[in-house]
């Protein structure tokens, strides 16, 4: 159970993956992200780390002085419900540990370049050996095959080479980046989604699968109906700014105090929006009397609306047109997002512990997913750097001696 920061009250931990054990080999975003969204459906998300040093996440985000000691805002967002275990795989006593933890683990999670593992002695076919059931999921940004396979890859990369930054901003400021790393946060969800999956087969077969995740191909594959509409009639996609490619009046609109998004894309909900504009003429305006002719004609459309629209308000125009039915709302900064009614209702904001207990609010963010009708948070807060090592290496079988040899060794 979890309290929870907008409602004051304790949110569940989901448990529809409880019992699955996740190694989390994992750095920076797209793969902790993934194992996140494992650790908040109820998996136990072993987060293996370097000794010293752990997830570079740790020392990036808006806080200097968290980042400094190791629990920078990057880590503390997507790392909480996790256990964390240091180990040096480039050591024989780590390895061995580690070989140790892959026999009793459902899954592998590591976003590190293509072939990283395998030189380690962990190749596929050496998993397999070690546990014929074990989901093992790499993330890259390329794949594991290809031309591209061994490039680095970071986000901005993604977004600028899956067409992304084309499309985005207006035909003056394009090419433009998303202001989030969705490259990194979609081939997350792509993960988890494929983890889960594969889970279900080896629970009606008991074999294991082999994940490829690609963030290029996962963040094409997203760009949907931009992508089809290149591929089956042949538009070539260009960067529109705030405007619907498929419909008009669809986009952001100016108010007498801000901007105001409408998305009147069917003939009723157009009719609608006259109407109770006070310009039922623009119904009945042949540049604007179909689907097709408003979208060729969009700008005057845009001109006419935003005479009426600059009168008052977005607040005004939001209620107006909300209880109305027409698809409308104003557009939010992240604290006035956050501070919605409807988050604080669907309580998707928790609070969790400091990790070094320093009195301090932690607020993260659980899973955009409702279970059985209830919110779900992180069961616990993120770790410290090898906090869970000797109790996980304990669980393993080893000994305390055992445990202070592998340290003397530096293996953890």
């Amino acid at each position: 159970m979890v309290p929870d920061a907008a409602a004051g009250v304790v949110g569940p931990t989901a448990d529809l993956l409880a019992g699955v054990r996740v190694l989390d080999l994992t750095n920076v975003l797209a793969g902790p992200f993934a194992g996140y969204q494992l650790a908040l459906m109820g998996a136990d998300v072993i987060k293996v780390e370097v000794p010293g040093s752990g997830d570079l996440a740790r020392n990036l985000g808006g806080d200097p002085e968290l980042s400094k000691d190791g629990l920078g805002v990057s880590f503390l967002a997507q790392n909480s419900g996790k256990r964390s275990l240091t180990l040096n795989l480039k050591s024989t006593p780590g390895r061995e540990v580690f070989e140790r933890l892959v026999r009793e683990a459902d899954v592998l999670l590591e976003n590190f370049r293509p072939g990283v593992l395998e030189r380690l002695g962990f190749s596929v076919d050496a998993l397999r050996l070690l546990n014929p059931g074990l989901v093992y999921c790499a993330v890259s940004g390329f794949g594991q095959t290809g031309p591209m396979r061994g490039r680095p890859a970071y986000d901005q990369i993604i977004q600028g080479l899956s067409g992304i930054m084309s499309v985005t901003g207006t035909p003056e400021t394009a090419p433009i980046r998303t202001g989030f790393p969705i490259a990194d946060t979609l081939g997350g969800y792509a993960a988890a989604f494929a983890i889960s999956a594969a889970l279900v087969k080896r629970g009606r077969t008991g074999a294991g699968t082999f994940l490829d995740v690609s963030m290029l191909e996962t963040a094409v594959a997203a760009m949907g109906w931009v992508v089809s509409d290149y591929l089956v009639a042949g538009r070539q996609p260009g960067a529109m700014g705030n405007e619907n490619a498929t419909s008009a009046p669809s986009g952001t609109f100016r108010t007498a105090d801000g901007a105001l998004n409408i998305a009147a894309n069917k003939q009723e909900q157009y009719v609608e929006l006259c109407t109770l504009l006070g310009r039922p003429e623009l119904v009945d305006d042949p540049r604007f009397g179909s689907r097709e002719a408003r979208k060729v004609h969009r700008s005057e459309l845009r001109d006419e609306l935003e005479k009426t629209l600059s009168e008052r308000p977005a607040a005004y125009w939001d209620e107006l047109l909300g209880e109305s039915g027409v698809p409308v709302a104003p557009v939010l900064s992240v604290p006035e997002t956050l501070a919605l009614p409807q988050l604080a209702e669907r309580r998707l904001l928790h609070t969790v512990e400091m990790p070094d207990g320093r009195d301090r609010e932690l607020r993260v963010l659980g899973s955009s997913v409702h279970v059985d009708g209830s919110p779900v948070g992180p069961a616990t807060r993120p770790p410290r750097l090898g906090e869970h090592t000797d109790a996980i290496l304990d669980d393993l079988g080893y000994t305390p001696e055992q445990i202070a040899e592998l340290r003397s060794q530096g293996a953890t």
